[in-house]
């Protein structure tokens, strides 16, 4: 099992940026491929952004891309996303997940989910 747990989320103005931390702890995720995920109010809960388990691959919604960069410290079993030029359509509760499959898979079924963090962006 692994235990996910994001941090870092807060209130910023349009044009911020913030880092988001997710880590993960019952093993290491060192093979696992991870993803970033968010839901606004009233919205389903979409794709930001994925990495493969060695890091060399990554994968982002279109509506981030440019924006935001996923990156990971295996050694710290730890995922990461910089969210640049932060935009108020930016605002929502953003998770972290992980599997141990590709990151294609991961980007429609991980196998683990943290409980989310909320980001604000006010304009």
């Amino acid at each position: 099992q692994v235990q996910l747990v994001e941090s870092g989320g807060g209130l910023v103005q349009a044009g911020d940026s913030l880092r988001l931390s997710c880590a993960a702890s019952g093993r290491t995720i060192t093979y696992d491929s991870m993803a970033w995920f968010r839901q606004a109010p009233g919205k389903e809960r979409e794709f930001v952004a994925a990495i493969s388990w060695s890091g060399i691959s990554t994968s982002y919604a279109n509506s981030v891309k440019g924006r935001f960069t996923i990156s990971r410290d295996n050694a710290k079993n730890t995922l990461y996303l910089r969210m640049n030029s932060l935009k108020p359509e930016d605002t929502a509760v953003y998770y972290c997940a992980a599997g141990r499959t590709t990151i294609t898979v991961v980007q429609t079924n991980p196998e683990y989910w943290g409980q989310g963090t909320q980001v604000t962006v006010s304009s």
